[in-house]
């Protein structure tokens, strides 16, 4: 074919071409349309199905009556009223220090000792006021003797009389300041010894060896507590102060010794609000077996006057999974339906309370453990 024929077998083509686009005025709206879209059916991931339910018996949930509990956490702290404070009078510098903070410590034991300017002033004026005291009491002596011989008149008798006096009160004060500053008139020293005024636990420490002390005015160098019986300070926000009462008992657990329950009395309800947080403090004291320390956390737990009714279950049929508690509830067939349920305390009978989540007389799966790895298989 030359180069006319395939121009005009190029034309003819196009006009088929654009004669087979005009045909019927308008393109087909079907062939342009999208595909349909396709609904896939997600499959339920809280309900398991297996082949033979028959290994899988099953327990009903019988009925519980609990009082109303409401759980808190708090923290443990010293009771201020055994808690002593540890002062030294006496300004100076700490040459040696004899206990630690966390030391359990008996009374009279040797805290610390200070060098201090304050004791060799003390001391130089106790010596100085005993000096002019002997002097007046010798004056005193020779005036009534002259007195009695007529050498001298009654007026300059009382004048002694009264220098001897002055010179009394002058010692004994001076006598008095050493024994403010903790000073032993009988051994004269610029180093004064701090001791414990109370038996306990060195709960705070506030000075280092080579540090200064500025009497009342610096902090307390030590804090003394008797730890036998210690405070559960816990945060109650406000919709639950309604769940508690002065005077009555409440549960105590320590995140440290979880499996241990001591029981405490609530002491005060406090009377102003956080207002950031709307929460009040509440104060619980207990006596303190030895375990307890100062900034450890505990769950307290306070029982209500009114009871409710929960359902119990074995403990089996509770899976514990990721922080969670789950029990097996049977449908129709062989499918079963995982529900979450709110756990509670441990009943006798290996049973277990269940807060919420199921009600009594429902029946779940004994044994929840066994059959989540059998439908994990």
């Amino acid at each position: 074919m030359n180069c006319r024929g395939l121009a005009a077998w190029g034309l003819l083509s196009a006009l088929g071409l654009y004669g087979a686009a005009c045909k019927g005025g308008r393109s087909d709206p079907q062939a342009e349309a999208p595909p349909p879209l396709k609904v896939e059916q997600v499959k339920n991931r809280d309900v398991f199905e297996v082949a033979d339910p028959g290994p899988f018996p099953l327990a009903t949930a019988v009925e519980h009556l609990a009082r109303s509990e409401l759980k808190v956490t708090g923290t443990v702290t010293p009771d201020v009223a055994r808690t002593v404070p540890v002062i030294s009078l006496a300004s100076g510098r700490v040459v040696e220090i004899r206990a630690r903070l966390g030391d359990t410590v008996s009374k009279g034991q040797l805290l610390m000792r200070v060098q201090s300017q304050d004791i060799s002033q003390a001391f130089s004026d106790y010596r100085q006021a005993a000096a002019d005291e002997t002097l007046a009491e010798a004056q005193l002596t020779r005036s009534k003797l002259l007195y009695d011989h007529g050498a001298i008149a009654l007026n300059d008798l009382q004048i002694a009389e009264d220098a001897e006096a002055k010179a009394k009160v002058t010692v004994e004060t001076a006598l008095d300041h050493l024994h403010v500053l903790g000073a032993d008139p009988a051994k004269p020293s610029a180093i004064i010894d701090v001791r414990a005024p109370v038996s306990g636990v060195i709960t705070d420490q506030q000075v280092t060896a080579g540090s200064g002390v500025q009497g009342l005015a610096s902090p307390n160098p030590f804090t003394i507590s008797d730890l036998a019986y210690v405070w559960i300070l816990c945060d109650v926000y406000e919709n639950d102060l309604a769940n508690v009462h002065l005077g009555e008992n409440a549960e105590i657990r320590l995140n440290a010794y979880p499996d241990r329950v001591f029981t405490g009395v609530i002491s005060n309800v406090g009377p102003i609000l956080d207002p950031n947080i709307r929460t009040a403090k509440v104060r619980i004291e207990v006596r303190n077996p030895g375990l307890m320390r100062p900034g450890m956390f505990v769950t307290a737990t306070f029982h209500g006057q009114q009871k409710e009714t929960h359902a119990a279950v074995p403990a089996s049929a509770i899976l514990h999974l990721h922080d969670r508690e789950f029990v097996y509830v049977p449908l129709q067939g062989k499918q079963f339906r995982r529900v979450e349920v709110v756990g509670g305390d441990m009943l006798p009978g290996s049973m277990q309370e269940v807060v919420s989540g199921i009600n009594p007389g429902q029946p779940v799966v004994a044994n929840a453990l066994e059959f989540q790895i059998t439908v994990e298989q």
